[in-house]
């Protein structure tokens, strides 16, 4: 059975194992419970303390199929990088990868997690495996199983595909894929498909026993506040708060968020990302990171070039994710840096209409020139062709 079949199964199927059985709904339900378990403490450490979780982008050919030698050379790049984690089948992987007639979420998936087993054997932490979990409730659940099945430590939950649904409904959904698999919660901006999420439902999605983290990505420090504050005052402190807010970068990893909870302060900070913008340039963007945990650790004010470099990457960011044309170009941008680096061959979408904005690519050349300490070229060429073998 193949991803189009797994992914159009109806609600009361499910696949389990290497045998791709076709479960019962009672079943589906006792193997949820059976599969649900703490997740491995290493890895449950390393999402706490904070990581660089690069969100993978797609390799495809000129003819819109899937480039499965680039696609493991992009995994390779990114463990070669530093990387703590990678996100796989997320929005910069395209959404798209789920259609039917496209049928490439379960590669996908599979070609990542096979690049992290054999990067597994030379670590000395496993490499955090996060999948990306969209659609109505049916489909999500199935997604997060088969992100179980193939060795995924926690889905990123999109909640997209929910637009019109109440409070209630999204509280349950979040649950019903929370009892197969450690949840990343996801604030994902209007812009790019997201949808406002007030306070209220932060507060008791944080009171979802089978959450993790937050991927906080909303590109609004309004809503980021509404995030870490129902964090803060759900008395949970096993949730770790990552930014995906890629305009702001820096200053999300650097600042502290405190908050008066019960007549006494309680501080929060985000301690990683899991971030678009670090799909690029990711050798720099851990050393840049590492600069943050440094800073913070240190306990005195934050250096006043640290959050220079913040403007500097966002600046990049703006030209990388097309911010000038409402980000109609976010992913083609992505693709064009690495196709400058020569880790993709082209710049292609799912969506043929998914290309650069007229004058990103100048702007891609403008943040090259200004900002050239950012850019990891020649790490990339360094490593490239080793990367990019079978």
């Amino acid at each position: 059975m193949d991803a189009d079949q797994f992914l159009n199964l109806r609600p009361s199927a499910c696949i389990c194992g290497s045998n791709s059985l076709i479960l019962s709904a009672s079943s589906v339900a006792k193997w949820a419970a059976d599969m649900h378990t703490q997740l491995d403490e290493k890895v449950a450490r390393i999402i706490r303390q904070g990581t660089v979780i690069p969100a993978h982008p797609l390799a495809l050919t000129a003819s819109r199929k899937l480039d499965e030698r680039r696609q493991r050379a992009l995994t390779r790049y990114y463990i070669a990088a530093g990387a703590g984690g990678i996100a796989v089948g997320v929005h910069t992987t395209q959404f798209a990868i789920r259609r039917p007639e496209v049928g490439l979420y379960r590669p996908v998936l599979e070609l990542a997690a096979e690049e992290a087993r054999r990067a597994d054997v030379r670590r000395s932490v496993p490499l955090v495996r996060v999948a990306g979990i969209c659609g109505p409730t049916a489909q999500a659940t199935r997604e997060a199983a088969l992100a179980r099945e193939l060795g995924y430590h926690a889905g990123l939950l999109s909640l997209s595909a929910l637009k019109d649904a109440d409070e209630e409904a999204l509280i349950d959904h979040c649950r019903a894929v929370a009892k197969i698999i450690p949840v990343f919660g996801f604030y994902l901006q209007p812009a790019v498909g997201g949808r406002v999420l007030p306070y209220s439902f932060w507060r008791r999605f944080a009171e979802i026993e089978g959450v993790v983290a937050i991927k906080i990505a909303p590109f609004n420090r309004y809503q980021t506040l509404d995030v870490v504050r129902a964090v803060a005052e759900s008395g949970r402190d096993d949730i770790a708060l990552y930014t995906g807010n890629d305009d702001n970068i820096i200053p999300d990893l650097a600042t502290p968020y405190r908050f008066r909870v019960n007549g006494q302060t309680v501080e929060r900070r985000i301690v990683g990302g899991l971030l678009g913008h670090w799909a690029v340039w990711t050798r720099k963007a851990v050393e840049i990171f590492e600069k943050c945990h440094q800073a913070v650790a240190g306990g005195t004010a934050i250096p006043a070039s640290l959050l220079a470099l913040g403007n500097a990457v966002t600046d990049a960011n703006a030209a990388f994710f097309d911010a000038a044309n409402g980000f109609a170009g976010c992913i083609a941008g992505l693709h064009e840096v690495l196709r400058r680096q020569g880790l993709l061959e082209g710049i292609w979408c799912l969506d043929e209409n998914e290309t650069l904005s007229p004058g990103q690519a100048a702007e891609i050349d403008r943040v090259y020139a200004a900002w050239p300490d950012l850019n990891d070229d020649e790490f990339v060429a360094q490593n490239r062709e080793e990367w990019l073998k079978g």
